[in-house]
């Protein structure tokens, strides 16, 4: 309970882990540090509320700042670590400085991907949507009247798209494969969003990517794979993200889509541990890596019970969420190796879930403005129960009573 911890990363999983800690007793030097110059944010409304003025820098913090006095943890903002020395157990900051630890915790999180320079994305005015300055640097181009391309056919890309209209500005998305949302949902969730993204003014092409980024110093357009130009404002690359490695490959710890960690958070280095974005962990005889608000927490509090000597098991209920227009999507588990989808109308107009099936069992919901199906969902899920798909997809269905 007295050693020295430091935990790299100041996101979700890093705020959550120092949180945990001293809720388990640990009474040692606890310091927590990340690069960037605010304390732990919410990264989820920088792209929604944040970006359309509707929340305050505070209100984004996940903890006052004076917390973390009162907690005795040694919060090190605009701090980057440079080398993890896993032999001399201590980690060397940028500015050469050193400081020991008796276990490590990396929650380094991810990072966007983006456009290589040599088709533009060194310009001027290529923005990405990760972190706080990024939401802060993108948000004068959004005024009415402007011209945005959006890059990426993702959540990632919908949100900004959703908020950009909502601004006035004239939003053309591409999306290189057949269709929007192609890696992480079914058709029919798809539909849905370009139905409501289209009915907003947004000019969605799928099946057409981007040839290259034109401008003298900024952007100011751009040509497309069809040879379609476009005349530019800016433009927001929306093509993913990776797990932020980079420390932990150099150190020389095990990585496997991610830093590989057991149930228990730990990495091959039994002194350190991982958790959130930046990690693949067991998951159902195989590996995962979750990009989520709720993994992040769950798995940096496991982390942090491990660190303490009181491992647990870890083991995710996946669940995430979207907020387009007026829109709020739910998703419980994963449809990874579904089969078939079962289309259930909401409660009220515009609103419907999707419910997806590898044979009989249930694997994932997906809802549109119905909370009911997603909670109703979620819960089945969890308990490895699966509801018969004819009474799912009939409206007039109790979906209690399916739970019965």
């Amino acid at each position: 309970m007295d050693q020295r911890i430091v935990v790299i990363g100041a996101g979700q999983a890093g705020a959550s882990l120092v949180a945990k800690l001293r809720d388990l007793g640990h009474t040692g030097p606890l310091t927590l540090i990340g690069a960037e110059p605010a304390p732990p944010y919410q990264r989820p409304p920088l792209s929604k509320k944040y970006l359309l003025g509707d929340m305050a820098l505070e209100r984004l913090y996940l903890r006052p700042e004076q917390f973390y006095a009162d907690q005795g943890i040694g919060l090190r903002t605009a701090t980057r670590v440079a080398r993890i020395d896993r032999a001399a157990r201590h980690v060397v900051l940028s500015d050469g400085e050193v400081l020991a630890y008796d276990q490590l915790a990396i929650t380094t999180g991810s990072v966007p991907n983006r456009l290589p320079a040599a088709i533009g994305g060194a310009l001027g005015g290529v923005h990405v949507m990760r972190d706080l300055a990024d939401a802060d640097g993108i948000a004068p181009e959004f005024a009415e009247g402007r011209r945005a391309l959006i890059i990426g056919g993702g959540y990632i890309g919908l949100e900004a798209a959703a908020v950009a209209a909502a601004r006035g500005v004239t939003v053309t998305l591409v999306e290189m494969a057949e269709r929007i949302l192609a890696r992480v949902a079914a058709p029919a969730t798809a539909d849905y969003f370009r139905a409501l993204h289209t009915a907003h003014g947004v000019d969605i092409r799928e099946g057409v990517g981007l040839e290259r980024l034109i401008g003298d110093g900024r952007v100011s357009g751009a040509v497309l794979t069809d040879g379609t130009t476009l005349d530019l404002d800016f433009a927001l690359v929306g093509v993913g993200i990776r797990p932020d490695t980079v420390l932990a490959e150099e150190a020389g710890l095990e990585i496997d889509n991610g830093i590989r960690v057991d149930g228990a958070c730990r990495t091959s280095d039994p002194a350190i541990f991982a958790a959130g974005d930046c990690t693949s962990f067991p998951y159902r005889g195989g590996r995962i890596r979750l990009e989520s608000v709720p993994n992040a927490i769950d798995q940096a509090e496991a982390a942090a019970a491990a660190m303490l000597g009181q491992p647990v098991a870890y083991e995710a209920q996946p669940w995430f969420w979207s907020d387009q227009y007026d829109v709020k999507l739910q998703i419980a588990g994963l449809n990874t190796g579904y089969e078939r989808t079962v289309i259930r109308p909401g409660a009220r107009d515009g609103a419907q879930s999707v419910w997806y099936y590898a044979g009989e069992r249930l694997l994932a919901v997906d809802a549109m403005n119905e909370p009911r199906s997603y909670m109703v969902g979620k819960r089945m899920i969890e308990a490895g129960t699966s509801p018969d798909p004819a009474a799912v997809a009939d409206p007039a269905t109790d979906l209690k009573a399916l739970m019965r």
